[in-house]
């Protein structure tokens, strides 16, 4: 566990924590990013515990969360998403100390590390934020009164073609292969088809 006490690979394993704390908050549920997480941080954490490191940069590190979850919450906010990752970088980056303050970490690893981060964070959250927020390409509601094709025959089940998708469908009487139909209701995803005379 020497290793993990050189201060650039606790500086990489620290901001790979994050990184992973950051994108288990933008698409939670996965699990592979939380379990990731726990065990970037908590390595270093170990880091932290044995090394010199400085109680400022910390609490900033910790301060970045605020404006990222608040950039997060709805699109539009650029600007908390750069705040956060300025504090993220200037957090982790003085993390480790040597001499009370001066960073421990080689400034090429800081700025490389740094650089490739912020503009991930920028773009993915950006992006993932964006998708969040956007209209469902379908609206099933709409569906209701479309005019499709039977693509198999339709009674207890069967196969419509409709707006540019297939679809699983029913009906209260069999319809043949190849019928033109119209949508009389939705439940769920399959369909209740009527045929379209």
């Amino acid at each position: 566990m020497d290793f993990l006490l050189e201060p650039n690979v606790a500086y990489l394993i620290l901001l790979g924590g994050v990184l992973l704390g950051l994108m288990a908050l933008v698409t939670p549920g996965t699990g592979l990013f939380e379990i990731g997480a726990f065990f970037c941080l908590a390595l270093a954490g170990y880091a932290v515990y044995k090394l010199s490191f400085n109680w400022w940069a910390l609490v900033i590190l910790v301060l970045s969360i605020i404006p990222f979850i608040y950039a997060i919450q709805k699109p539009k906010r650029e600007i908390y998403l750069g705040l956060s990752i300025l504090l993220l970088v200037i957090g982790s980056v003085f993390m480790f100390a040597v001499d009370g303050w001066k960073p421990a970490v080689n400034p090429f690893v800081a700025l490389v590390t740094s650089g490739f981060l912020s503009a991930f964070l920028w773009i993915v959250v950006r992006k993932t934020v964006q998708a969040a927020g956007a209209r469902p390409a379908h609206d099933l509601e709409k569906l209701v009164g479309s005019i499709g094709e039977a693509k198999s025959k339709v009674h207890e089940e069967g196969s419509v073609y409709l707006a540019g998708e297939m679809w699983s469908a029913k009906s209260d009487t069999p319809i043949p292969d190849g019928s033109s139909i119209r949508v009389v209701r939705r439940e769920g995803f399959i369909l209740v088809v009527e045929k379209d005379d």
